[in-house]
Protein backbone atom coordinates (compact mmCIF):
# COMPACT_ATOMS: atom_id res chain seq x y z
CA UNK A 1 0.00 0.00 0.00
CA UNK A 2 1.38 3.42 -0.97
CA UNK A 3 0.08 6.97 -0.68
CA UNK A 4 -1.24 6.91 -4.26
CA UNK A 5 -2.39 3.26 -4.38
CA UNK A 6 -4.43 2.42 -1.28
CA UNK A 7 -5.08 -1.19 -2.27
CA UNK A 8 -3.82 -3.64 0.35
CA UNK A 9 -1.91 -6.34 -1.57
CA UNK A 10 1.22 -8.44 -1.29
CA UNK A 11 4.37 -7.83 -3.30
CA UNK A 12 4.00 -11.10 -5.23
CA UNK A 13 2.34 -10.77 -8.66
CA UNK A 14 -0.69 -12.91 -9.46
CA UNK A 15 0.61 -16.37 -10.30
CA UNK A 16 4.00 -15.67 -8.70
CA UNK A 17 7.24 -14.49 -10.27
CA UNK A 18 8.24 -16.50 -13.37
CA UNK A 19 10.81 -19.21 -12.49
CA UNK A 20 10.79 -18.11 -8.84
CA UNK A 21 7.38 -18.41 -7.22
CA UNK A 22 5.74 -16.51 -4.38
CA UNK A 23 7.46 -14.31 -1.80
CA UNK A 24 6.26 -15.19 1.70
CA UNK A 25 9.12 -13.76 3.78
CA UNK A 26 10.49 -10.25 4.29
CA UNK A 27 11.89 -8.52 1.22
CA UNK A 28 13.98 -5.52 0.18
CA UNK A 29 13.10 -3.57 -2.94
CA UNK A 30 16.21 -2.49 -4.85
CA UNK A 31 16.24 0.31 -7.39
CA UNK A 32 17.96 -0.76 -10.61
CA UNK A 33 19.29 -4.24 -11.23
CA UNK A 34 21.59 -6.82 -9.69
CA UNK A 35 23.85 -9.09 -11.71
CA UNK A 36 23.58 -12.84 -11.38
CA UNK A 37 21.01 -15.56 -11.04
CA UNK A 38 17.46 -14.88 -9.82
CA UNK A 39 17.87 -16.61 -6.45
CA UNK A 40 21.43 -15.37 -5.90
CA UNK A 41 22.39 -14.58 -2.33
CA UNK A 42 23.07 -10.85 -1.96
CA UNK A 43 24.93 -9.21 0.92
CA UNK A 44 23.95 -5.63 1.70
CA UNK A 45 26.35 -3.49 3.70
CA UNK A 46 26.73 0.11 4.74
CA UNK A 47 28.72 2.27 2.34
CA UNK A 48 32.38 2.90 3.25
CA UNK A 49 32.16 6.57 2.32
CA UNK A 50 29.37 9.15 2.35
CA UNK A 51 27.27 9.31 -0.82
CA UNK A 52 27.32 12.87 -2.15
CA UNK A 53 25.97 12.47 -5.68
CA UNK A 54 22.50 13.74 -6.52
CA UNK A 55 21.25 10.30 -7.49
CA UNK A 56 22.37 8.81 -4.16
CA UNK A 57 20.66 11.54 -2.13
CA UNK A 58 17.41 11.40 -4.10
CA UNK A 59 14.36 10.76 -1.92
CA UNK A 60 12.45 7.81 -3.33
CA UNK A 61 8.67 8.06 -3.30
CA UNK A 62 7.03 4.77 -4.23
CA UNK A 63 3.77 5.42 -6.06
CA UNK A 64 2.63 2.05 -7.40
CA UNK A 65 3.60 -1.62 -7.14
CA UNK A 66 2.58 -3.63 -10.20
CA UNK A 67 1.23 -7.01 -9.10
CA UNK A 68 -0.38 -8.05 -12.37
CA UNK A 69 0.59 -11.42 -13.78
CA UNK A 70 4.02 -11.51 -15.40
CA UNK A 71 2.99 -14.41 -17.66
CA UNK A 72 0.95 -13.36 -20.66
CA UNK A 73 -1.12 -10.18 -20.62
CA UNK A 74 -1.76 -9.51 -16.93
CA UNK A 75 -4.50 -6.96 -16.40
CA UNK A 76 -5.66 -7.51 -12.81
CA UNK A 77 -3.75 -6.37 -9.72
CA UNK A 78 -5.58 -8.53 -7.14
CA UNK A 79 -7.68 -11.70 -7.07
CA UNK A 80 -10.63 -9.64 -5.81
CA UNK A 81 -10.39 -7.33 -8.82
CA UNK A 82 -10.36 -10.33 -11.17
CA UNK A 83 -13.35 -11.93 -9.40
CA UNK A 84 -15.26 -8.64 -9.58
CA UNK A 85 -14.65 -8.37 -13.34
CA UNK A 86 -15.52 -11.98 -14.24
CA UNK A 87 -18.25 -12.37 -11.63
CA UNK A 88 -17.68 -13.99 -8.28
CA UNK A 89 -19.74 -17.15 -8.69
CA UNK A 90 -20.07 -17.54 -12.46
CA UNK A 91 -17.77 -20.54 -12.94
CA UNK A 92 -18.48 -22.40 -9.66
CA UNK A 93 -22.25 -22.10 -10.17
CA UNK A 94 -21.98 -23.86 -13.53
CA UNK A 95 -20.04 -26.71 -11.92
CA UNK A 96 -22.65 -27.03 -9.18
CA UNK A 97 -25.41 -27.15 -11.79
CA UNK A 98 -23.68 -30.03 -13.56
CA UNK A 99 -23.41 -31.91 -10.27
CA UNK A 100 -27.07 -31.23 -9.60
CA UNK A 101 -28.06 -32.70 -12.98
CA UNK A 102 -25.99 -35.80 -12.33
CA UNK A 103 -27.58 -36.21 -8.89
CA UNK A 104 -31.04 -35.71 -10.43
CA UNK A 105 -30.48 -38.59 -12.83
CA UNK A 106 -29.44 -40.88 -10.02
CA UNK A 107 -32.55 -39.93 -8.01
CA UNK A 108 -34.74 -40.70 -11.03
CA UNK A 109 -32.98 -44.04 -11.45
CA UNK A 110 -33.57 -44.81 -7.76
CA UNK A 111 -37.26 -43.92 -8.10
CA UNK A 112 -37.60 -46.25 -11.10
CA UNK A 113 -35.90 -49.08 -9.23
CA UNK A 114 -38.23 -48.66 -6.26
CA UNK A 115 -41.34 -48.67 -8.50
Amino acid sequence: MTENDLTEKSITPMGGFPHYGEINEDFVMVKGCIMGAKKRLITLRKSLFAQTSRVAQEKISLKFIDTSSKMGHGRFQTCEEKAKFFGVGAAPAAKKAKKGKAEGKTEEAKAEEEA
